[in-house]
């Protein structure tokens, strides 16, 4: 049924049709109104048969999803930036015990310093942690992906992040396709887990691994990820046989066949970025878009075969590493390994700055004429950063450099908040 939602609410109707038995809640901006959207629908008696459990903190709440997901209910909780960093040892211990946990990342930046607004450096911090990481483009894909993320977690007995732009996504409405009971059902089939902790019949599980094992048991969380590769396609084929629209997916090519220049990127910019393109095509210039839909596992073939032929690509990315760049490119330039290839870093968006068109159109041109840089920062500004530095060189005592950087752009921390 077609519908104009905010994000949000069309993933909390997506997961409620999943038909979960506990969901571990505990607020942070972006993501509240996914969780605050569940309860009401677990309170009117929307979902039926489930436990919807307040913590008292992210740390928590994965906690909580760990012991329900082992005694075998199909468990979901949400989450963003510090609240993700926060309940990191538990993230690390619900992929190593195998759990299928389903987790909304509403992409937030990090602090310090404290900043609410969109960028991927919460979910590209935890990208070493063992859960599968799929993007969305928009809010249709981002509810979509849920639905497929419960089958991919308990196929795999693996946990899934499905990864959505805080605010940009999460906050925004738009006409999304919230399917039906019977489609959910004959996709996804009732959870049976492949292990259970059960009084009746008492086992051990998350046991010390000694040198003598411990290679191994890293080694199969690898391979049951590259198992993932040839299912999530396989996933994404079901779910457009029953729900009959493409969604999901290792990667989106757009306008890929004859491209010089490939841009690479992944989630909500996708917009804006194929948007450029199809200007520059219509100014006769051959450049197309590669989405990345799954960033753990990375598709390394399939990103390898749609940009073998690309003279040049430009990775955009909304986080960087700091002390050596890009994070995607990074990953983007070993899948093309062995290719002739200009290969460019462009960090834009950080803490939800626009990523405006014009922008784009400056910073793909100047990558056509090669005159970019391998590691660009888009629109930063340089006459704040070189003032800070020279501060910084010249009295050895350079102060909070956010509020340093704040009252050099005439801001304070009043009309900032």
């Amino acid at each position: 049924m077609l519908k104009q939602c905010e994000g949000s609410h069309a993933v909390a109707e997506a997961v409620g049709l999943c038909r979960p038995e506990v969901i571990c809640a505990y607020p942070i901006s972006p993501q509240t109104h996914i969780v605050e959207g569940l309860g009401e629908m677990v309170k009117a008696g929307d979902i039926t048969d489930c436990e919807y459990i307040n913590v008292e903190s992210e740390f928590a709440a994965m906690s909580v999803a760990i012991g329900s997901s082992a005694t075998g209910a199909r468990t979901y909780t949400a989450t963003a930036s510090q609240g993700l960093l926060f309940m990191v040892e538990a993230v690390y211990n619900a992929s190593g015990l195998g759990l299928p946990i389903v987790m909304t990342v509403a992409n937030r930046a990090l602090g310090a310093p404290i900043n609410i607004w969109n960028d991927h450096s919460d979910s590209m911090s935890q990208r070493d942690c063992g859960w599968i990481q799929i993007f969305a483009e928009n809010n249709q894909e981002a509810a979509d992906l849920h639905i497929q993320a419960f089958k991919l977690a308990e196929e795999l007995s693996l946990p899934v992040m499905v990864c959505m732009d805080g605010f940009i996504l999460t906050h925004a409405y738009e006409r999304v396709d919230i399917p039906t009971q019977e489609q959910v059902d004959q996709f996804l089939p009732p959870y049976s887990p492949r292990q259970v902790l059960d009084p009746a019949n008492p086992v051990s599980i998350g046991a010390m691994v000694g040198p003598e094992a411990f290679t191994e048991v890293r080694y199969l969380a690898h391979a049951k990820q590259m198992q993932a590769l040839e299912l999530i396609p396989k996933i994404a084929r079901e779910f457009k046989d029953i729900f009959g629209r493409d969604s999901g997916g290792l990667v989106r090519p757009y306008m890929l066949e004859d491209a010089d220049t490939v841009v690479v990127a992944l989630g909500s910019v996708l917009g804006t970025i194929k948007d450029t393109v199809d200007e520059m095509r219509a100014d006769g210039i051959s450049i197309g878009v590669l989405g990345i839909n799954s960033f753990r596992p990375f598709p390394v073939s399939a990103i390898r075969r749609a940009l073998s032929h690309a003279k040049r690509i430009i990775v955009l990315e909304k986080s960087f590493a700091v002390g050596i760049g890009g994070i995607v490119a990074t990953d983007v330039r070993m899948a093309m390994d062995g290719l002739d290839q200009r290969i460019y870093t462009v960090v834009a968006g950080l803490g939800g700055r626009n990523i405006t068109r014009s922008s784009l159109h400056r910073v793909f041109r100047m990558a056509m004429h090669d005159q970019l840089e391998a590691l660009h920062f888009m629109d930063l500004e340089w006459n704040i950063v070189n003032k800070e530095l020279d501060r910084e060189r010249t009295t050895r005592r350079s102060g909070p450099i956010a509020e340093n950087i704040l009252r050099d752009l005439g801001q304070t921390k009043s009309n900032v908040g």
